[in-house]
């Protein structure tokens, strides 16, 4: 009964860890595209004092940056945290991807490799459930 348990659990996290890849893929080439658009209408290179200029040129813009800036904030203080707490390796990929491809990547970058460690430590015998 326990080995079935387990099973189900290891199954339903591969398949979550594949759902946080599949969106860490997406959020790192939409960005990008709309980055490349960026840098050919507002080129040659990336300008970053336009992009913040741009980001914030109208409330519709200026609620969409405060919204990720404050969501990324938030999330990147409880991934620190969970890192920590789950002794995760490789953290710095998620550090480096935030700054040079996108939130949208890292993220659910994090929680990728996060369900793998959570695959990790429940092969060892650790218990994490999940909220139902």
């Amino acid at each position: 009964m326990i080995q079935v348990s387990l099973f189900l659990m290891l199954n339903q996290r591969y398949f979550l860890s594949f759902i946080y890849l599949i969106f860490a893929l997406l959020g790192g080439v939409l960005p990008m595209l709309a980055n490349i658009d960026f840098m050919k209408s507002y080129g040659p290179g990336f300008n970053i004092a336009s992009f913040i200029e741009m980001a914030n040129i109208n409330p519709a813009a200026q609620s969409l940056s405060r919204d990720l800036f404050l969501g990324a904030g938030a999330v990147t203080i409880w991934m620190f945290t969970e890192k920590k707490r789950l002794k995760m390796k490789n953290f710095w990929i998620v550090i480096l991807t935030t700054f040079t491809i996108a939130f949208a990547c890292a993220a659910p970058l994090f929680l990728f490799l996060r369900e793998l460690r959570l695959i990790e430590l429940e092969k060892l015998g650790f218990k994490f459930e999940y909220d139902t």
